[in-house]
C-alpha cells in the first residue's frame, strides 16, 4: 500500500473505491443498482466478483448501494470489467449528484408511486447524465412512496414522497354517529365537526381514508408527489422543508430536480451542502426561483457547454 500515491487511491475513490481500514492494501467497491433494486443475474454477477477479485464478502450500505469487500488494489480494473460485462457499474462518490435512494413504494402495500420507475429515470438523467458535472459538494436524492418515510427523503438534499389527494365531497356525508374515516385516519387529521366530517392541514395525504366512506365522501383522489429541499444527515443535520404546492405530473418532477441541481451549480459555494445554500439565500427566495423555468434557459452557461 506504501507504494500507492496519494492521488492514486483519490483517483479510485473517484470510481467507487473506498480505502479498507481493516487492510494494508485493499478497497472497496460500490456497485450502482440504479433504484434499489438489482436482478438475480445481477446478484450472480456480484457475488461472482467477490470471490474473483476481493475476499467473498458484500456489504449493504445506507443508501442502497452493495459493497464488494477487500479487492486490492490490482483488482480494481479487472473487477469493473467484469461487472461492466453484467451491465453494473462502479461509482457514487464526490461533489456530484448521487445514486438515488428508493424505498420499495412500486410493490408495497403503502406505496402511492411508482418508485422504482421514478428512481430509474431520475439515476439516468441526473446521476448518469450530470455524472461529470461537479458542484460545491455531494448531491443526494430519495425517493419515498408514501408519507410512512421508510427511505428518509425529507432528509436527503431533495427528497420525493409519493401523495395521494383526496378530494372530498363534504355534501355526501351523513354525519353517522361513527365515521369510518375518523377512524381510519393514522394522524387524527380527519374529524367530525359540527356534525360534518373535515380534514385539517395536518393530512400528510397518505389515502389510507380512501373508500372507508359508504357514502363516497372520500372516493375521488389524485396521485401526486410531494418536493422537499434541503434536507442533509449526518455531521450536521436539518430537515428538507416542502415545496407548495405539490406536483400531479412527473415530468414536473424531473424538471424541478434538473433546476435545482442547476441551481445549486449556480449559487452553491464550494464546500456548503444545498442546505447550506438554501439557508444563506433564504428558502422563499430560492422556491420562487425553482418554481419558474427562468434558470433552464441559462442551463448552457451554468454547465459551461
Amino acid at each position: 500500500m506504501n507504494m500507492l500515491k496519494p492521488e492514486d487511491i483519490q483517483k479510485v475513490k473517484g470510481l467507487g473505491f473506498l480505502r479498507d481500514k481493516t487492510t494494508e492494501d485493499c478497497f472497496n467497491a460500490r456497485v450502482i443498482t440504479r433504484n434499489g433494486k438489482i436482478t438475480s443475474d445481477e446478484a450472480i454477477r456480484i457475488a461472482e466478483a467477490a470471490k474473483r477479485f476481493g475476499k467473498g464478502e458484500v456489504a449493504m450500505t445506507t443508501r442502497m448501494t452493495i459493497e464488494i469487500q477487500g479487492i486490492p488494489y490490482a483488482n480494481i480494473e479487472p473487477l469493473r470489467a467484469f461487472l461492466a460485462e453484467g451491465g453494473l457499474e462502479t461509482g457514487g462518490t464526490g461533489p456530484k449528484v448521487r445514486p438515488v435512494v428508493s424505498c420499495k413504494g412500486t410493490t408495497c402495500v403503502f406505496g402511492l408511486i411508482d418508485t422504482f420507475a421514478l428512481s430509474a429515470e431520475i439515476h439516468e438523467r441526473f446521476y448518469k447524465g450530470y455524472h461529470d458535472v461537479k458542484l460545491p459538494h455531494k448531491f443526494k436524492i430519495g425517493v419515498g412512496g408514501c408519507p410512512n418515510n421508510c427511505a428518509k427523503p425529507d432528509l436527503n438534499d431533495l427528497g420525493i414522497v409519493g401523495q395521494r389527494v383526496i378530494r372530498v365531497d363534504a355534501d355526501q356525508c351523513k354525519s353517522c354517529k361513527k365515521c369510518l374515516v375518523e377512524a381510519a385516519c393514522p394522524i387524527h387529521a380527519a374529524t367530525l365537526t359540527d356534525e360534518k366530517i373535515t380534514v385539517d392541514e395536518t393530512c400528510n395525504h397518505c389515502g389510507r381514508c380512501l373508500s372507508k366512506c359508504p357514502f363516497g365522501v372520500f372516493e375521488n383522489y389524485t396521485d401526486g408527489y410531494r418536493i422537499y429541499i434541503g434536507g442533509r444527515w449526518g455531521k450536521k443535520c436539518a430537515r428538507g422543508r416542502a415545496i407548495e404546492p405539490i406536483f400531479f405530473n412527473r415530468e414536473e418532477v424531473l424538471r424541478f430536480i434538473e433546476k435545482s441541481i442547476l441551481f445549486f451549480k449556480e449559487r452553491g459555494e464550494a464546500g456548503e451542502r444545498f442546505a447550506d445554500t438554501i439557508e444563506r439565500i433564504g428558502f422563499e427566495s430560492v422556491q420562487k426561483e425553482l418554481l419558474s423555468d427562468e434558470i433552464l434557459a441559462r442551463k448552457e452557461s451554468i454547465l459551461g457547454v
